[in-house]
C-alpha cells in the first residue's frame, strides 16, 4: 500500500488508521515522505513507535520530488505482489482489500479499480457515489476518467514493476493507466463503493 507524504499532519493518523483497520491483514504500508515541512513525519514515526506495527514502514525521499516519484520509490521498496495505491487523505472502507484482492483472483487481472464515494473535509460521505465500468480498454478509457487513483490494484505477478513507473507529468496517474492500458492490458471495475475521497471545502 503506497502513500505518498507531504503536508498531511491533519490527515495521516485517519489515513494509517483506515489500512491497520483492513480486514485483509497481510499487508504491507509505505508512507513515502516527500520532504513535508509540517510534522507528518513525526506523527508516523509515533504512530510505529506507539502500535510497535512492523508492517508500516517510513520512507523518506530526499527532498520534496512530487507525488509520482514517491509513489515510483513505492513500487521500488515494495516486499509483495500486490500494489495498492491510497492518497494521504482519502480513506478505505474496512473490506477495500479483501474484496479487491478476491475480485482480481476472479478476473484473472493485472490491473483493478473500484468505485467511491465523495467525502467532505471530515472524511464523512456525502452520499455522492461514482459507479465504475466493468472492463475499461485503452480507447475507452481516453474518454472515460472514472478510475480514482486510491482505488487501483496492481498485480506484479501478472505486470511487471517496470510498467507501473509513474511519468513526471501532470495527471501522472492518469497518464500511467492510459500507458498500462495501451500496452494491451485491460482494467477491470469493482463497481463496490470501498473508497471516501475526501474533499475540503477550498479543495
Amino acid at each position: 500500500v503506497i502513500v505518498p507524504v507531504y503536508n498531511v499532519e491533519k490527515y495521516i493518523r485517519e489515513t494509517i488508521a483506515c489500512v491497520q483497520t483492513q480486514t485483509y491483514p497481510h499487508w504491507e504500508l509505505l508512507l513515502v515522505e516527500d520532504g513535508s515541512t509540517d510534522g507528518s513525519a513525526d506523527v508516523i514515526q509515533g504512530i510505529i513507535k506507539e502500535t510497535q506495527d512492523t508492517r508500516i514502514r517510513l520512507i523518506r525521499q530526499p527532498s520534496n520530488l512530487g507525488a509520482a516519484r514517491a509513489r515510483n520509490r513505492g513500487v521500488q521498496e515494495a516486499r509483495g505482489r500486490y500494489i495498492a495505491y491510497l492518497d494521504a487523505d482519502d480513506l478505505w472502507m474496512p473490506r477495500k482489500l479483501e474484496r479487491e484482492l478476491a475480485f482480481m483472483g476472479e478476473k484473472e487481472a493485472a490491473f483493478a479499480f473500484t468505485g467511491y464515494e465523495f467525502a467532505d473535509g471530515r472524511g464523512r460521505g456525502t452520499g455522492k457515489v461514482v459507479h465504475v465500468p466493468e472492463k475499461l480498454e485503452y480507447r475507452q478509457a481516453l474518454s472515460n476518467t472514472t478510475i480514482f487513483t486510491t482505488t487501483v490494484m496492481f498485480d506484479t505477478a501478472r505486470i511487471g514493476k517496470e510498467k507501473l513507473m509513474m511519468p513526471q507529468v501532470k495527471s501522472e496517474d492518469t497518464a500511467l493507466w492510459w500507458q498500462v492500458l495501451r500496452s494491451g492490458y485491460t482494467a477491470y471495475g469493482l463497481d463496490e463503493n470501498l473508497v471516501r475521497y475526501r474533499r475540503p471545502g477550498k479543495s
